[in-house]
């Protein structure tokens, strides 16, 4: 009896099929997060972090700083425009729009004022660094093809050093960007503001070397 009870149980291990040993180990389930989620748990983070006046106004200032540029942009669609130039613009357009949103919600987080991107008055623009003139929007507005290109890039670059300018600001104001989400941002907006402005600096130096009735 005792020999029958060994083989069957013999017999029940050799069913089950060993495993491969040339097949790859089974990958783990793949987690579920969706980018909804995770913006959620960022801000959820974000709100447990101290956060200061000068975090607030810098917030706000560069949703109207963002404004300018986003606009600024959308004329190099119809102002006959390089493609180069008309790349950029879209980019400018893309990520700052974005931007503004999550400035807009980091400042509802907090319950404080939302300005909206049209709430850029001509003294509050010259309170900010880069912000163009009205005179200088209205000689960029005016201008097309070659001539556009060399405004806009003048115009931007002046605009984004004065975006970098205002992150200095932030990083040497006391008990400022702290917060985590406005320091990535902060240091988002330095990093990828002063490559373009290397960018457009070459972009506006090949435009000067060519004759100034070129398109």
């Amino acid at each position: 009896m005792r020999a029958i009870i060994l083989l069957a149980v013999i017999a029940g291990c050799s069913s089950a099929p060993a495993p491969d040993p040339g097949s790859p180990p089974a990958s783990p389930a793949p987690s579920v997060t969706t980018n909804a989620a995770a913006i959620e748990k960022a801000r959820a983070d974000s709100l447990r972090y101290p956060y200061t006046e000068a975090d607030v106004r810098f917030m706000t200032m560069m949703i109207g700083h963002h404004s300018q540029a986003v606009q600024m942009s959308k004329w190099a669609l119809t102002r006959a425009a390089s493609p180069a130039v008309v790349r950029l613009a879209e980019r400018v357009i893309n990520a700052q729009q974005d931007e503004i949103t999550t400035m807009q919600q980091w400042l509802l987080d907090r319950q404080k004022s939302v300005p909206g991107v049209n709430d850029t008055g001509h003294a509050h623009h010259m309170n900010m660094p880069g912000m163009l003139t009205a005179a200088q929007l209205t000689q960029l507005e005016a201008t097309r093809g070659g001539e556009f290109d060399r405004l806009f890039l003048t115009f931007m670059i002046q605009h984004h050093k004065g975006a970098v300018e205002m992150v200095k600001q932030l990083f040497t104001t006391a008990g400022a960007a702290q917060d985590l989400l406005v320091f990535k941002f902060a240091n988002d907006v330095q990093v990828d503001q002063t490559t373009e402005v290397a960018r457009m600096e070459q972009m506006l130096a090949a435009l000067t070397s060519q004759p100034r009735n070129q398109p």
